[in-house]
């Protein structure tokens, strides 16, 4: 604290300083009583049992994520200005990450009439359609379902290629959340409503040419997202394309389509979001065929003001179709999610989750180290479940609850 507090008094004075630059400390502190429960059940040539498994955590995010931060802007005058924001997550529950990892955010940037450059880690383009058009925000057990497959889909890959990439579980992997070592550019506001955005990640592998093999291109992404946003409606569309593996058997990539909306009717709003994910492999040579797994999501979702608090539900389906061309390979996940905000001021919030996850065919979503993706898209405890891909347990169910209170600064 001793070491902190001169920091923080040199920014403050810096941002008082010189009238044309600020720095601001903002965060957010969300704590929550979570409880999991999954429910599995025998398929394939295993005795007839059934399993369930239950965890109750104080857990974190449960409404919005859990954060530390600063960012500031200098004015450079003639219409120029630099930034920068630095974004740290937070486990208050436990006390960890903080302040020695700025792994949700790590940027510079320059902007002006042009639109914005920014420079270093942030969100894809391709993710940003999940999040924005989502009534929960992307958090706590109402998470949007295509979001939570596609960055187990993406977390489940990173291990299978070699390990993770581009940061912790938590903060995603292989650039489906995030993506590190980034150029991105935004228009500016444009009178007509559009905004877009390109991106474009670096590998920042060594590429020997005396040393044939090995992965040079793994964490590459490139995406760009353009939308249009006028009094009550949103609309966007989004691509993106992320490098898992590249050697002598052909690349493996991510490569995401995906399209939202919002409409603001004043006694409700409304979301959609629409994905195709793809996950391309192999095809460099006759002997490594190329093969396409293919996950196709929808969700619907509303937020309703009531007094001081907002009513959030939403229902959404992730489809799998594996790539291996033969019949009766799909799975299928639904989940129907319900919560409720209760603001208590502008900045503090209580709030309460319930979500019901349905799993049709789940064995047939292939296996990664024991963990499937499209299985991961229930809750943590879902983990611990035991399955394989030749028979035995297949979680069928899963209830998941969120109470908790959360405080922005």
């Amino acid at each position: 604290m001793k070491k902190i507090l001169p920091v923080l008094s040199a920014l403050a004075v810096a941002g008082t300083a010189a009238a044309q630059s600020s720095v601001t400390l903002f965060g957010v502190v969300d704590a929550g009583i979570s409880r999991y429960s999954t429910k599995s059940s025998a398929w394939g040539p295993v005795p007839a049992r059934d399993s369930s498994q239950r965890q109750t955590v104080l857990s974190s995010s449960g409404n919005s994520s859990s954060r530390i931060g600063f960012r500031g802007t200098e004015d450079l005058g003639g219409g120029l200005a630099a930034g920068f924001w630095l974004e740290a997550p937070v486990a208050n529950d436990s006390g960890a990450s903080g302040v020695a990892d700025f792994g949700r955010r790590s940027t510079l940037s320059l902007s002006g009439g042009f639109g914005e450059l920014r420079l270093g880690r942030d969100y894809t383009a391709s993710f940003w359609n999940d999040a924005v058009f989502d009534p929960f925000g992307v958090n706590g057990v109402g998470t949007n379902l295509i979001a939570v497959v596609n960055n187990n889909l993406a977390a489940s890959r990173a291990l299978a290629t070699g390990g993770l990439l581009n940061g912790a579980l938590s903060a995603g992997t292989d650039s489906y959340v995030r993506t590190s070592n980034a150029i991105s550019y935004f228009l500016p506001p444009l009178a007509s409503g559009v905004y877009g955005q390109a991106q474009y990640a670096f590998p920042e592998n060594l590429n020997r040419s005396d040393t044939p093999g090995g992965t040079p291109r793994r964490g590459q992404y490139a995406g760009a997202r353009v939308g249009w946003a006028s009094g009550p409606a949103d609309v966007a569309l989004a691509y993106g394309q992320s490098t898992l593996d590249s050697g002598i058997h052909g690349d493996e990539k991510i490569k995401t389509l995906n399209a939202g909306a919002s409409y603001d009717f004043g006694v409700l709003k409304a979301f959609g979001d629409w994905s195709r994910v793809r996950d391309v492999q192999g095809g460099a040579f006759p002997t490594v065929p190329r093969r396409t797994d293919r996950y196709d999501g929808w969700m619907f979702g509303v937020n309703v003001p009531v007094g001081a608090g907002t009513i959030r539900g939403s229902f959404a389906r992730v489809k799998f179709q594996n790539g291996n061309g033969l019949p009766d390979s799909g799975a299928a996940v639904n989940k129907l999610a319900l919560g409720y905000v209760h603001n208590l001021s502008k900045r503090t919030a209580l709030y309460a989750s319930v979500t019901r996850i349905g799993i049709r065919d789940g064995h047939n979503n292939p296996a990664v180290m024991g963990v499937t993706p499209l299985v991961l898209s229930i809750p943590t405890i879902v983990r611990q479940a035991s399955f394989t891909t030749t028979g035995g347990l297949e979680p069928r169910s899963a209830v998941g609850y969120d109470f908790g209170i959360r405080h922005a600064f």
